[in-house]
């Protein structure tokens, strides 16, 4: 029993985490990157995002968005980053802080699919 109300309590926390996440990441500025990171841009066109976008962990990535109408950036796992409405001209940002691949997708247009690789 004590087990479940753990994996309650865990649950419950990284809900409010990720609503918290994925309220505060759609910006149309950039986020600073922490100082002396790397960066990548990726620029959402075409309704299109790269195939396949390798960074070193700690990056800070930021998807632009060069179309004229909204797009999302959203991880296929629903937790690792989610950007909301990104309207044209608009970013958001993620510091890839995890080793691992990502694949992801835009929401709005589900044949919009791309992956994250984060290299030690």
């Amino acid at each position: 029993m004590k087990t479940k109300k753990c994996v309650a309590a865990i649950i419950a926390g990284f809900i409010f985490i990720f609503s918290i996440h994925a309220c505060s990441k759609s910006s149309s500025t950039p986020q600073q990157p922490p100082a002396g990171g790397n960066t990548k841009t990726i620029s959402i066109a075409g309704m299109a995002f790269p195939a396949t976008t390798s960074v070193k962990k700690g990056t800070t990535v930021t998807w632009n968005n060069a179309d004229g109408f909204s797009h999302t950036v959203n991880s296929n796992d629903g937790a690792t980053f989610s950007s909301g409405n990104l309207a044209g001209g608009a970013s958001f940002t993620y510091v890839a802080n995890t080793v691992g691949t990502f694949d992801y997708h835009c929401n709005i247009h589900p044949s919009m699919t791309g992956t994250l690789v984060v290299t030690q």
